[in-house]
């Protein structure tokens, strides 16, 4: 190498030094700077990270600081107050605050903080330390080193417990009103400002037979709808121009009525939603009144039918206040009082119509009528023209719609006839009496008159037969014989007659019978023969009834069972029933019966189917008419030669 060659070189390596020291300087000038604004920033983030302290540890809302374990580091004031902790002393890991059903959606909320760094809008319930439950939202992101590694976590916790009650709240409340309206027995739709559907029911689809689910309709254009259904109506034309109309007044309108092709009836409501002055919608009801104008085109017809029965009945009906001021008379009243309505409205039907001392029934009526209470009672009033008459009135209490008592109605009947009847009756009566007393006289005076002679007659007879005793013929005694027997069978039958018109007026006082005793007492006096057996099925009664007549018909009964019964061995059976009201009894014998064509003639007088001078006929009359006297009923079942029974009932 030249001595040039080297020189160049030296010079090279002089000037590379050169820039090297250079380079050098301005390097640790370079990190001189950069250490300086090192420290700035460390010093402005310190100051910064303080200030944020200072601001996290002030907000209204909690906030938390834990580390990727769960540890809780820190808690704010409204933390503290939430969580009820106290992590300066005591340690709690975030797992004691989650709620068991949440656990699975916190830890993978959690893994999805540690994958992006952050997350937002997390709710989720959480456990107080008294074990109270509140729902949070949390807005939380991760906290890294200087070195970018992730050191801790840290959140926003807002309490929204008494937001997620409103909201459930608000929540089961639309639920409740979308199944009462889903429900509601009146068809509804709800129109928004376009006329397109929001909500319908079910009510709707049915009354207008549109068969799919009430959510499908949402959205249709409700007018073309109109004119799709209007062939359901029996005037489509009158339809559509009336929907139209309140379309296009957009006022409210009630009460309208529209008629079907199957003849139901709907009633129609309309009526706008405005909101803040600003149309936002529109409501229909539809409902079925099908039932409802039946019922009171019933009412209507029933309502014509009974107001021309009151207005043409043949009873005075009258209507008054709690005043006893006259509100309303039909044409029958007219009649009866002599009163045109307009005359006597408004006036008082007590002072109008009562004599002196028929007020007083009036008033006691009329406190009745205001107590509820129904009556009838007899009334003597005054008509218009003077005259006197008798009045039956039936009275109720006259009720309003809220079961208030406002008077009393009262349907009259003029009983002035029949009044004049039950007077006339009554001297009838009166007349009757005294005569029937005049011939129970009569009779007894008669009976003692003819057997007087009857009696003077047959001691004749036997003085005849003792003077000439031994004198006589057979024919001649056989001759006497028959008087004395006709005088006796006429002697039985006068008594007889005395009986039977005895039986009627001689009328004692009812007392409590032992018919069992009576009975007995009665066999004994009874000349009953050996061969006839008298039985009892059953313990007889004790009856309300008079004695004497009760004896003297079963006396008339048995004797004539006695007297008939032609068997070697002869039998009564006595028996009874207890019905009801009365009792049945039976008395059978095995006697020589009678045909059935007699049944109906043996309990005439003087009727008897065995003439004998034991007989008079009257026996069994008087029997009836005892049983008649205790308000009962007598019958025989016989067949000639086998027996007969008598049955006969008496009022208990």
């Amino acid at each position: 190498m030249s001595q040039d060659q080297s020189e160049i070189l030296k010079r090279a390596l002089k000037r590379e030094k050169a820039a090297r020291k250079a380079a050098e300087a301005i390097l640790e000038e370079k990190s001189r700077k950069l250490y300086f604004t090192t420290q700035r920033l460390e010093s402005l983030l310190d100051e910064k990270s303080s200030e944020l302290e200072g601001v996290f540890v002030n907000i209204i809302d909690a906030y938390v600081v834990m580390d990727l374990k769960g540890n809780i580091l820190k808690f704010n004031e409204s933390a503290t107050k939430l969580f009820g902790y106290d992590i300066d002393n005591e340690e709690i890991n975030v797992s004691k605050l989650i709620y068991i059903e949440d656990y699975e959606y916190a830890i993978t909320s959690f893994m999805e903080l540690t994958e992006k760094g952050f997350f937002k809008d997390y709710e989720a319930r959480v456990y107080t330390k008294s074990k109270e439950v509140k729902w949070v939202h949390i807005n939380a992101s991760i906290i890294f080193d200087k070195d970018k590694n992730p050191v801790a976590a840290q959140g926003i916790v807002r309490d929204i417990t008494d937001q997620k009650k409103s909201a459930e709240k608000l929540i089961e409340s639309e639920n409740r009103l979308s199944t009462l309206i889903l429900n509601l027995d009146s068809g509804i739709v709800l129109e928004d400002e376009n006329r397109n559907i929001v909500l319908t029911n079910n009510k709707f689809c049915e009354l207008f037979g549109i068969n799919a689910n009430p959510k499908d309709l949402v959205g249709m254009d409700c007018a073309k709808a109109s004119e799709q259904n209007k062939v359901l109506f029996k005037d489509p034309v009158s339809f559509m121009e009336r929907m139209r109309a309140i379309d296009a007044e957009k006022k409210t309108v009630i009460g309208d009525e529209l008629v079907m092709l199957d003849g139901k009836i709907l009633e129609r409501n309309y009526m706008p939603i405005i909101i803040e002055g600003e149309r936002k919608g529109y409501l229909w009801t539809f409902t079925d009144i099908t039932l409802k104008r039946t019922y009171r085109k019933s009412l209507e017809v029933q309502k014509q039918k009974y107001y021309s029965i009151i207005a043409n009945m043949n009873l005075g009906m009258v209507e008054v206040n709690n005043k006893e001021e006259i509100l309303m008379v039909n044409q029958s009243f007219e009649k009866m009082s002599g009163y045109t309505e307009a005359e006597i409205l408004g006036k008082n039907a007590r002072k109008l119509f009562s004599i002196e001392d028929q007020s007083g029934i009036i008033i006691e009526e009329s406190k009745k009528r205001k107590n509820g209470v129904s009556s009838s009672y007899e009334f003597k009033a005054i008509c218009k023209k003077g005259k006197t008459r008798h009045w039956l009135i039936s009275g109720a209490p006259n009720y309003n719609l809220d079961g208030e008592i406002v008077g009393s109605i009262g349907i009259h009947l003029d009983i002035t006839e029949l009044k004049n009847l039950e007077l006339q009756k009554e001297k009838l009566l009166e007349k009757l009496e005294k005569s029937n007393d005049e011939l129970q006289e009569y009779a007894h005076i008669v009976s003692h008159d003819l057997k007087s002679p009857l009696r003077s007659i047959h001691a004749l007879v036997s003085w005849l037969k003792e003077d000439n005793q031994g004198k006589l013929d057979d024919v001649s005694l056989q001759n006497f014989g028959l008087i004395e027997t006709t005088l006796e069978k006429m002697e039985m039958l006068i008594t007889d007659v005395l009986n039977y018109s005895s039986v009627g007026s001689d009328i004692s006082e009812k007392t409590d019978v032992d018919l069992d005793s009576l009975i007995s007492e009665l066999i004994t006096i009874l000349y009953i023969p050996e061969h006839i057996k008298v039985e009892f099925l059953n313990p007889l009664p004790i009856l309300k009834g008079d004695k004497t007549k009760l004896q003297q018909l079963f006396q008339n009964l048995i004797s004539n069972s006695v007297k008939f019964i032609d068997k070697e061995q002869g039998s009564i059976i006595i028996g009874f029933d207890d019905l009801k009201s009365h009792y049945k009894f039976s008395i059978k014998d095995n006697g020589i019966g009678i045909d059935k064509k007699y049944h109906d003639k043996i309990f005439k007088i003087f009727h008897s189917l065995k003439k004998s001078k034991d007989s008079s006929g009257i026996g069994l009359s008087i029997v009836k008419k005892i049983v008649d006297l205790h308000e009962g009923e007598i019958w025989l079942d016989s067949e000639p030669n086998v027996g007969t029974t008598f049955y006969f009932t008496l009022k208990k």
